[in-house]
């Protein structure tokens, strides 16, 4: 079933973990994809490896944070596909593990110039070509730490918290102009960064793993595809009647 078929799709983010199986899941649901990150190893593999799939899609190196740089992208996209229908604002950073009053104002902006400053610029430049395309769906990946604390990493949780209102915001702003936006609200997912966290942790792997496990009242981590599957959803038009909302993907995580 080609539940996005024609479509244009934008993900930040995506040649690795939940960007990557969100370009996957896109492109075997019928749309083109531009794969951007500053992973250009993998970025390009990735695209290899839709096309070999009988998808179509390009890789474009681009850093969010730079505002420049995600117009000429942003452009350079448009040409090459004809329009904009749907932006996933994937790319994003954990920072540093730090108390509050222990961390620098370097510290804090790395965080805010990519998990933040990089959802405004990227939605701030596609909006003008979904008005002329007559609508779209912008989805910013949040976190259940856009909803919840866990006294840790405060510059993350900050900044989720900011995706969060602002992808209730921007939904209010262009629902005229038929643009939704959501946001999405993944529990742990157990991506190659999660995975190397967990092979350096001084209780190894497998006990970092069950640990997580423990923490969602399913009894185990997500993957990459649950996301990916919900992404899906608000980018093809069975979510048309769905603007504003939190998608939450967390295993129960944040019920309890």
């Amino acid at each position: 079933m080609k539940r996005v078929e024609n479509k244009v799709a934008i993900v930040t983010g995506g040649s690795l973990g939940i960007g990557r199986a969100t370009c996957l899941a896109l492109a075997r649901e019928g749309a083109q994809v531009a794969v951007t990150d500053i992973a250009d190893d993998d970025g390009k593999k990735l695209v290899n490896e839709i096309e070999a799939e009988g998808g179509k899609a390009g890789y474009w190196h681009l850093d969010t944070a730079d505002e420049k740089r995600v117009n000429r992208v942003f452009a350079d996209i448009a040409a090459a596909f004809g329009r904009i229908d749907v932006l996933v604002n994937n790319a994003g950073i954990a920072g540093v593990n730090k108390p509050t009053h222990e961390i620098t104002k370097d510290e804090w902006d790395q965080v805010m110039d990519i998990n933040v400053r990089g959802v405004f610029y990227c939605t701030k430049h596609v909006i003008p070509t979904m008005k002329k395309a007559g609508g779209g769906s912008i989805i910013n990946l949040s976190s259940i730490y856009g909803i919840v604390g866990a006294a840790d990493l405060p510059p993350y949780h900050a900044s989720k918290g900011a995706v969060t209102l602002m992808s209730k915001n921007d939904a209010l702003l262009y629902a005229k102009d038929k643009i939704r936006v959501n946001s999405v609200h993944p529990g742990f997912i157990w991506t190659p960064l999660v995975q190397k966290l967990a092979q350096a942790s001084a209780e190894g792997e497998q006990a970092f793993r069950a640990h997580l496990d423990t923490l969602h009242p399913l009894g185990h981590v997500g993957e990459p595809d649950d996301i990916a599957h919900g992404i899906v959803y608000l980018a093809s038009d069975e979510s048309k009647f769905v603007t504003g909302a939190e998608l939450v993907i967390d295993g129960g995580y944040t019920a309890r």
